[in-house]
This record gives C-alpha cells, sequence and structure tokens, in this order.
C-alpha cells in the first residue's frame, strides 16, 4: 500500500495563537489551529469502517476457508 499524506507548506514558519481538538462521535474528529496573522486551518480525521466476510468448513483443526470477501 502506498503512503498518502497531505503537505501544508502555507503553514510552514507561521505562529499557532490556539490549537483546539473537538471530537465528534458522528463524523470524527476536527482539529483546529488559529494562526497569529489572522487565519485558521482545519482538518477531519474520520474511521471508514472495513468490511471483511468469509466463507469457511469447519470441523477438526484449522477451518478452511472457502471464500474471501471484501467491500
Amino acid at each position: 500500500m502506498q503512503d498518502k499524506f497531505i503537505e501544508c507548506p502555507e503553514l510552514a514558519g507561521k505562529t499557532i495563537h490556539a490549537f483546539r481538538i473537538h471530537r465528534d462521535v458522528g463524523d470524527g474528529t476536527n482539529v483546529e489551529i488559529k494562526l497569529t496573522d489572522g487565519t485558521s486551518f482545519s482538518c477531519s480525521i474520520s474511521v471508514r469502517p472495513e468490511v471483511k466476510a468469509s466463507l469457511y468448513k469447519g470441523g477438526t483443526g484449522t477451518p478452511e476457508v472457502l471464500q474471501k470477501y471484501e467491500i
């Protein structure tokens, strides 16, 4: 899997006035950074659900996986 990130070069060298983390159990977590030059930066962090399933044949020993499913 390739690492992905967001680069924000416009923030380099700026001074932080206030830093807040707002937890929201519905939409995720919001980070707000207020800068001394009157600008603000915000980002939202959320976790996407991952669904995996498998069809297997049980019995004694290790189950035999017949099919794997992913969304």
